[in-house]
């Protein structure tokens, strides 16, 4: 019985590498796992972003994910004042099957922005990636109820597959394209693609097969512009595309700040909205902001034939971004997450 399992679990397991990288229903607040382009493409000297996503509550840890990251503009006094060079780094885990299989990711990022203008308000830019990845499958950590055999039940519970472990490491190679442009400083549309995967890593499935990582590619778009004094309406949208697997999400949130940004010493904002994950989740999106810290939460509401079985439950993501920005700074508009 226990050898039936197993050979069900790795043939899962073949498929779910083949199919859909992990992702954000908050892609906008991703921005390293969205594009490389995006690395220290924000107005500050230090940004610190973090992720978490529990999808599928009603099974227990059915799919497990979280990210931090950190980036900085670099060489700014030896560039000119309308490009942008940035470098970071992103952690970033996801696990599984109650943790029987983890995926651990470890990057290191680059991009250069060309401005494009005489006050660098519309830059081109291209972002470099390099991922060290680890790849743990551990049955063991399965456990099943009672089960049966020919002379009946075992009559012992909490059964496990015994030690299986299997560990491989690879290299991944990511890249994306950017294109930012403001016509004043409270506004900024930008367009990009990236590719992930680029080298197609194998991931070994035992000592006789493997599997090559199919490329992800992403174009996404998104933007802000004030509708008030003190509203500012933010919008994006993305469409992924891995072998077969789809995703396409679009939606808006509208910022309301307390006081005006530019007079206030700690200025506080909300931000209401909702994205939707095209035939599959309705994603309502809350927001704060407390001076350079900004927490979002967005709960997945399944609508696709699976709403049954999740009890419409998708799944519930947590975002926090920390900008550190010198007093006073009125640099370049950049994308804001």
């Amino acid at each position: 019985m226990r050898n039936i399992f197993l050979l069900f679990f790795f043939l899962l397991f073949a498929v779910v590498v083949r199919a859909q990288d992990p992702h954000f229903s908050q892609f906008f607040s991703s921005p390293m796992t969205l594009n490389p382009a995006f690395t220290g493409k924000f107005d500050g000297t230090v940004r610190v972003a973090g992720n978490y996503r529990n999808q599928w509550p009603t099974i227990n840890r059915a799919y497990q994910t979280g990210t931090v990251s950190v980036d900085f503009p670099i060489l700014r006094k030896l560039i000119d004042f309308r490009d942008t060079w940035g470098a970071g780094i992103t952690g970033y885990s996801d696990k599984s099957a109650d943790g029987a299989v983890s995926f651990n990711y470890v990057s290191l990022s680059t991009s250069f922005h060309k401005g494009l203008d005489e006050d660098g308000y519309k830059q081109i830019g291209v972002g470099l990636q390099g991922t060290y990845s680890n790849m743990l499958i551990n049955p063991s950590n399965l456990k099943f109820e009672d089960q049966l055999t020919p002379l009946g039940f075992t009559g012992v519970t909490g059964e496990t597959f015994g030690n299986s472990t299997l560990s491989q490491s690879y290299f991944d190679l990511n890249a994306g394209l950017l294109f930012t442009t403001s016509k004043t400083d409270r506004d900024n549309l930008y367009f990009g693609v990236s590719l992930y995967h680029i080298n197609r890593p194998r991931q070994n499935f035992n000592s006789g097969a493997y599997y090559l990582l199919n490329p992800r590619a992403t174009f996404h778009a998104g933007g802000y512009f004030g509708v008030g004094d003190l509203a500012t309406l933010h919008i994006s949208a993305l469409y992924s595309s891995q072998a077969k697997a789809h995703e396409t999400l679009i939606g808006a949130a509208v910022q309301f700040a307390t006081s005006d940004p530019s007079t206030s010493e700690n200025p506080v904002s909300f931000y209401a909205g909702s994205w939707l994950r095209l035939g599959d989740a309705l994603i309502p999106y809350l927001g704060l902001e407390y001076n350079s810290v900004r927490f979002g939460v967005t709960y997945d509401i399944n609508t696709s034939d699976l709403k049954a079985a999740s009890q419409s439950r998708g799944g519930i993501e947590i975002s926090m971004i920390y900008i550190k920005k010198p007093a006073g700074s009125k640099g370049i508009p950049c994308p804001k997450f």
